[in-house]
Order: structure tokens, then sequence, then C-alpha cells
């Protein structure tokens, strides 16, 4: 890491026989928090954000599982329910409650976005519309189609920012799904393609512009 970077935390809880969660600490106090799946990819794009004029954001990403199917299981709520509440708690409840007591962040729902990119993202869009008390903002790149727009949208809708590759046209056509819904639903989103295929540098280079548009200054 860098001068300019904050610092890495990784830490073992109970769940499901030891799961990890690696935070992100920038280097001033933060003034505004991202939960995130897939944590041991995401949580260090952390350190992109110390270059930019984005706030300091702390990152906090509970790690996956090596096994696909699984990952999906508990990152979409129509394959296992049973599986997916448990992790829903672990995430939205156990995780976010060790944040407020090791670290002292617990930021209103304004300062709160939850991330994701690919079955992750399906993860943010369940998580931030069952929680949007908590969530002020989903942060959303090449959505997984596991996961589609409810047929009656909730009262309460967070903030949406998708994002979609011009090579990958399964999860730009999720994106752009979620996005006609939302709109129809006159819920605040936006959804921008960039030039890249699934998994290409643009997921993490987008995450500054995306924290920037969900907490501004």
């Amino acid at each position: 890491m860098s001068s300019m970077a904050g610092r890495l935390i990784t830490e073992s809880f109970e769940y499901d026989g030891g799961r990890q969660v690696t935070v992100y600490v920038p280097a001033c106090p933060p003034e505004a928090i991202v939960f995130a799946g897939d944590g041991q990819i995401i949580a260090p794009w952390g350190e992109l954000l110390e270059t930019t004029d984005a706030p300091s954001t702390m990152i906090v990403g509970a790690h996956r599982l090596a096994d696909e199917m699984l990952r999906l299981h508990e990152y979409s709520p129509g394959f296992d329910p049973e599986r997916f509440a448990a992790h829903e708690k672990f995430f939205a409840e156990d995780v976010r409650r060790w944040i407020g007591t090791h670290f002292g962040v617990a930021l209103p729902r304004e300062r709160t976005a939850v991330f994701g990119v690919s079955a992750s993202a399906e993860l943010a869009l369940a998580i931030g519309f069952r929680h949007p008390d908590v969530y002020g903002s989903v942060l959303c790149a090449s959505p997984g189609g596991g996961y589609q727009p409810p047929t009656a949208m909730p009262s309460t809708i967070p903030r949406v920012y998708l994002v979609a590759g011009t090579r990958e046209p399964f999860f730009r056509k999720n994106a752009a799904r979620w996005a006609t819904a939302l709109r129809d639903a006159a819920a605040d989103v936006i959804v921008t393609e960039r030039i890249g295929s699934h998994g290409d540098a643009f997921w993490r280079d987008e995450l500054p512009l995306m924290v920037k548009w969900a907490f501004g200054r």
C-alpha cells in the first residue's frame, strides 16, 4: 500500500465456521461507509479513493465462498432462502454491529452504501431493498440475473447506481432491466456503460465515481 493509503484489517467471525471480513480503514476519519460482498477482492480497492476527491470512505468487505454455487445461494434470495437469510443476518446485522463497536463507526443511511460486482451486485440490490433504513445507496456493477426487480416495488427505495460493460450483454441486459424498473418506480437511479467485459478493471475504476455520486463531499 502507498504512503497515502489507510490500512487493511481482517477479522474472522463464527458465521459458517469462520468467515472473514476485511475492512479498509481510510487514512482520515471516515465520512462514509460502503459494505460489500466479495470482500477479499473489493476491500483493497479502498486505496483508490485516497487519490481522488471522494470523501474519506471505509470499505467493509465480507469474504465470499470459493464454491460458486454456494456463493450464489448466499447472495441471491431466490435459490436457497434459508441460506440467504443466514448470510443476510451476518452481513446486515453482525458485521455492521462489529464495525460500530470495534471501530466506533455508525453513520446514517445517507452516508452508508452497499456495493457489489456480478453476483455480489445481486446481494447489494437485495440487501439494499430489504434494509432501506440502513443503506441509502446501492452501488451495483454488472449485476447477475438471479435477483430481479420485484413486481411490487417497496415504498422506500435506496438510490441506485448501475454500471455494465459493452462486451457483457447478459449483465448489461440485467442492469438495463433494473434501470427500467427503478425509473418506472420514480426512484433515483443512474446507469452507465463502460467499454469492457465481465470482470474487467472498469469495476474497480468505477468505485470512486460511485462513491462521489453517493456521498459527494
